[in-house]
């Protein structure tokens, strides 16, 4: 468990998933006039295709911007994203940061619990794009990781219990909130055979995170997530549950 301290900040600020576009990021905050806010993106950051290097040449060209407009910019793990980077502080610049699982973050009198991981749809693909690559001899940075789903960790929530965890940020979501079905993604589930398998194994392992937080009495009001590329808004035992589009801003 790592928790931030961000108190200093006004604004919690979350974000869809954005797979890499850093400068389009920049830009909606200037849009949008975001400031004096720590922006978390609910993962598929985009990162690990690119070599380490990269990330400090992309923090260099966000850096103006989040300072001007005094942001800081957390990323949280998704199926799209190296899981190394987020587990040894290999991003951990000024104003902008990988952060780990179970990570809580304290914002503008908000207690933000993180978790980050979900299945590929698209891993099959991904997989033999690599294993062709490898074939043909190319040199290429990875496409897929194999420990891409979440991680239910029971001990680590024994020193949450005195947190009063108002807000969850995930990439994927619980079972019962949308989408509830499986509808688009008929094409990827008849070509991998264990994919549905994956999928509803994924979502059940967020239901414990979730059953193990009301267990504790968390006093939950917020569940932010982003990985469908959809917008939704509903309100399930109390608890405002948001999906984020690709790109798509939120401020509480």
């Amino acid at each position: 468990m790592t928790i931030y301290d961000y108190n200093a900040f006004d604004t919690l600020c979350i974000c869809g998933d954005i797979h890499g576009k850093f400068q389009t990021l920049m830009f909606e905050i200037k849009r949008l006039r975001i400031e004096n806010s720590v922006i978390i993106v609910a993962g598929d950051c985009g990162i690990g295709f690119e070599k380490e290097a990269h990330y400090l040449q992309v923090y260099n060209k966000l850096s103006k911007t989040l300072d001007t407009t005094n942001n800081i910019l957390l990323l949280v793990r998704g199926n799209h994203d190296d899981p190394t980077y987020f587990s040894g502080g290999r991003i951990d610049f000024e104003r902008m940061k990988t952060i780990p699982d179970y990570s809580i973050i304290n914002i503008a009198h908000k207690t933000v619990l993180c978790i980050g991981g979900a299945i590929s749809v698209d891993r099959k693909n991904r997989l033999e794009t690599m294993c062709l690559n490898e074939l043909k001899g190319r040199t290429t940075q990875p496409l897929y990781w194999k420990n891409e789903a979440p991680v239910f960790i029971n001990d680590v929530f024994e020193g949450f219990r005195e947190m009063n965890i108002d807000t969850v940020i995930t990439h994927t979501c619980p079972s019962f909130c949308y989408p509830i079905d499986k509808s688009g993604i008929e094409n990827w589930l008849s070509e991998d055979s264990e994919l549905r398998i994956d999928l509803d194994e994924e979502r059940k392992l967020i239901d414990k995170i979730y059953e193990r937080l009301k267990v504790d009495n968390h006093p939950i009001k917020h569940w932010y997530y982003g990985h469908f590329h959809k917008s939704n808004n509903e309100f399930i035992d109390d608890i405002h549950f948001t999906l984020l589009n690709i790109m798509e801003l939120k401020s509480i």
